[in-house]
């Protein structure tokens, strides 16, 4: 099964390299620890997904995916503060979650796992970098938030791992799973969307 264009996988890194130099400018570190949020952030998912299906990580080859970090992280710097900066963290990583839980889904359905599976690397290779980045800011973990976070990588995913088993064209899977992903995001963000959560019962 081909893989989506590698412009789309520079993007998918770029955005979320973005958000983890975001998360050094809300901390003000200085600019070396903005280039290593940048990189954890922008190639963690993408790493444990290749490790996790026995593909060489997709960085160690390419080292254009680090430059992408690096002039990320430097773009944010010479930005400086800005009043929209915190709000910004949040809608980039909302394109990024969109964004990489497609193109987890793609590589992995490249790699020839069965479709349950590729949404589950999808969904790991949006979110785990989230995960870092806020692991080492200090920041509450996303995944312990009552927010749809997970829920939207795994819709992304599973569209376009839907979409592509049914024989649409690559492309258009990963703009169906793209649009859904980040929709859902998105109203969490504009609404305050959230899954329900588990009520204790008593016994009668």
């Amino acid at each position: 099964m081909p893989e989506l264009p590698i412009p789309l996988d520079y993007l998918g890194v770029a955005v979320f390299a973005i958000t983890g130099a975001l998360a050094a400018a809300r901390r003000r570190h200085d600019i070396v620890t903005f280039a290593a949020f940048a990189i954890l952030t922008g190639i963690g998912g993408g790493t444990l997904r290749d490790l996790l299906i026995g593909r060489p990580v997709f960085w160690v080859h390419a080292s254009g995916y680090l430059y992408v970090c690096l002039a990320a992280a430097l773009a944010v710097w010479i930005v400086g503060e800005r009043p929209w900066r915190s709000r910004a963290l949040d809608w980039f990583d909302a394109v990024g979650l969109a964004a990489y839980g497609v193109l987890g889904a793609a590589k992995a359905l490249s790699a020839g796992v069965s479709p349950p599976v590729a949404v589950l690397m999808g969904t790991l290779t949006a979110t785990f970098g989230g995960v870092l980045r806020d692991t080492f800011a200090g920041e509450p973990s996303v995944l312990l938030r009552r927010e749809i976070y997970i829920t939207a990588a795994v819709l992304a995913a599973g569209v376009y791992a839907a979409a592509v088993s049914f024989g649409l064209d690559p492309l258009l899977a990963a703009l169906g799973g793209f649009v859904a992903g980040f929709g859902l995001r998105a109203g969490a963000l504009a609404f305050g969307w959230t899954l329900p959560g588990f009520e204790a019962h008593n016994s009668p």
